[in-house]
């Protein structure tokens, strides 16, 4: 039987006790025969760090310090890796039943290939599904309109060391698009393809970054896009943000010339310095 390759993942996190706990036992129930795992803490104050030493038999290496951020420790825990293959998962991301296997067969039948992606979906915390994503284009091009709903889920890219050493580390001054710096980087680099399977399950909860920070999202893809030579793209999203808006105002202009708004106004304004 061919002897699987090793699979390293990286776990940042901080202050996440509400979910690393699914997220450590989604890996661990993979029962893949050559894992390497590794958890970066940044010093949380929850019960991150307990939840952790319940499991660090189980662990490669793990160390809970103050750090610089999500990038600076994935880049620390990137640097303990030695695994073939390579991925982080997020402290409220779990793998989906299968998916290192998965990955290790689709990587060891396509030798020439630098990374695969997979399936992602977001859930409530009621465990509802409440977004689904498939591969959407893996060119330079493709990537490149990124802001214009994203192309996979970060959990669902596995990666070759060498392809990492050739594109990485990421960029710790970017704070929220960082995988989008690494991917456009990376494809020049390598092949991507795409599986297809369920890979990665995300949770979305007020505190995570893609939903507290949406619109910042889509200023650090224009940053990354633009950086990487995509600037034309760039343009086009932002032009077609600025015809919605256009048409938005346009809207609110005539409702606020509407008789029954007009009358309704002075009510409202009398409401509302009521209420401060």
């Amino acid at each position: 039987m061919t002897k699987l390759p090793r699979i390293s993942l990286v776990t940042p996190s901080y202050n996440q006790g509400a979910f690393i706990e699914q997220t450590i036992e989604s890996v661990l129930d993979q029962n893949y025969p050559d894992l390497e795992y590794i958890i970066i803490d940044g010093g949380s104050r929850d019960s991150s760090v307990e939840i952790i030493r319940k499991y660090q038999r189980h662990l490669s290496y793990w160390v809970s310090e103050p750090d610089r951020g999500q990038s600076h420790a994935i880049n620390k825990g990137m640097a303990h890796a030695s695994g073939e293959i390579c991925n982080w998962l997020n402290s409220d991301d779990r793998l989906e039943p299968g998916a290192l296997t998965a990955v290790a067969e689709a990587f060891m039948e396509n030798p020439d290939v630098g990374a695969f992606v997979g399936h992602g979906r977001k859930v409530d915390v009621s465990g509802n599904t409440v977004y689904y994503k498939k591969p959407d284009g893996l060119s330079f091009e493709r990537l490149c309109g990124w802001m214009s709903g994203g192309n996979f889920m970060q959990p669902s890219c596995f990666f070759r060391r060498s392809a990492w050493e050739a594109a990485g580390p990421l960029d710790e001054d970017i704070d929220i698009a960082m995988d989008v710096d690494l991917w456009l980087r990376m494809v020049r680099k390598v092949p991507f393809r795409p599986i297809e399977k369920l890979l990665s399950t995300a949770v979305a909860h007020p505190d995570a970054k893609t939903t507290a920070y949406r619109n910042r999202m889509v200023v650090d893809c224009a940053i990354v896009v633009s950086r990487a030579g995509g600037a034309r793209y760039v343009r086009e999203h932002l032009d077609a943000m600025a015809d919605r808006l256009t048409s938005y105002e346009e809207v609110h202009r005539r409702l606020g010339r509407h008789p029954l708004v007009r009358l309704m106004k002075p009510l409202l304004r009398k409401k509302f310095r009521a209420s401060e």
